[in-house]
């Protein structure tokens, strides 16, 4: 960017090193094209994978990283040609910014799956060459078809985690059926993702059975979220009592799990997904095999799945549970995002913090 400053008017938060730590950062965003959107940034939810970027867990992270990719805002300037959008509008952006438009994924609504690969929302690298960065800033600006309307009755703090936690467990949900009213739901995990995918599962009519290692989560899992049952998952006896029980099981934990003893808590033809990325899944073919079973993975969701989704939690109600922090304590709520201590999901409070 050279000495000229003038034209770095967005002001986020990035880390510099794999310390992750977060500290102000001003940076110049693309000039809208005419199918662009520009939004001032007013929340942004907190995920797993800000952790896993800043820090360079993967390997391949380009500093300076603004992370944040559950991003609402509200439209301040559109593209000559944007039809979806006006200024004044509350708008959302996911976990990627662009694809290629042009493979059959894309023309399915499922550019998450792009033949190309998606353009990531931070630390993915736009058309012009430039490194994205996300949604802890005060604005950005992306081409409409990536972006969400949010129903008009629905908070926008609380819309921020299902651009990519709501998502991601509703995504395989309504690929796999699990709308079925009466069918049985065992949800692995009870975090951001897991917590949702509770809420959906009552929703969509399931009975929901809540398998964690933390007998902490038991009251709120029955009492706050809705869940049927609460099974401590390293409980032989109980998790013995479970077999054969659950038409699907969503896995939403990212640690090393016996899937072998999770497999067997599957009806016949039971579907086991996988959102959550393990070191390994390991398992006897057997226990696929005898009970004509399936395992399934899942990343986000595509542009048509994603605006459904927000219709539908705005019809039926579905609220994540969040805390809203400021922007000056986003460090410390990675940490304890990280030591699970947070009841569900953090939400950045851009537009009264980051000025």
């Amino acid at each position: 960017m050279g000495d000229n400053t003038s034209n770095e008017d967005c002001l986020g938060w990035a880390a510099r090193d794999s310390s992750g730590l977060l500290s102000p950062f001003k940076f110049s965003r693309r000039s809208i094209n005419t199918d662009d959107v520009s939004l001032d940034i007013t929340h942004c939810g907190v995920c797993y994978a800000d952790v896993i970027w800043t820090r360079n867990k993967l390997g391949f992270t380009k500093y300076p990283i603004v992370p944040g990719h559950e991003i609402v805002g509200i439209v301040r300037e559109i593209g000559s040609s944007v039809e979806r959008f006006k200024v004044g509008e509350r708008v959302a952006v996911g976990t990627y910014v662009d694809s290629c438009r042009e493979c059959d994924y894309c023309n399915d609504g499922l550019e998450v799956y792009c033949s190309k690969g998606t353009t990531l929302t931070f630390d993915g690298i736009d058309r012009d060459g430039s490194v994205t960065k996300g949604g802890y800033s005060t604005y950005i600006v992306v081409h409409e078809r990536y972006c969400f309307k949010i129903p008009e009755n629905y908070p926008s703090h609380l819309a921020a985690p299902l651009l990519c936690a709501g998502i991601t467990v509703y995504s395989p949900m309504i690929r796999h059926k699990m709308n079925q009213p009466g069918k049985t739901l065992g949800v692995i995990g009870l975090g951001g993702l897991g917590h949702l995918a509770v809420k959906f599962g009552k929703a969509f009519g399931l009975n929901v059975t809540v398998l964690s290692t933390s007998i902490s989560k038991k009251e709120e899992s029955l009492n706050l979220l809705g869940a049927d049952k609460f099974v401590v998952s390293s409980d032989e006896e109980q998790m013995n009592a479970t077999a054969n029980s659950l038409d699907f099981l969503i896995n939403t934990a990212s640690g090393d799990i016996p899937f072998d003893q999770y497999l067997s808590l599957l009806k016949t033809a039971g579907v086991l997904v996988l959102v959550g990325f393990p070191s390994e899944v390991k398992f006897h073919p057997g226990s696929l095999n005898m009970g004509m079973k399936t395992i399934s993975g899942s990343i986000t969701g595509g542009t048509k799945e994603t605006q459904e989704m927000l219709e539908f939690c705005a019809t039926n109600k579905i609220y994540p549970e969040t805390e809203i922090v400021p922007i000056q304590y986003s460090n410390e709520a990675i940490e304890r995002m990280i030591n699970k201590d947070v009841k569900y999901r953090f939400v950045i409070d851009i537009a009264n913090s980051l000025k």
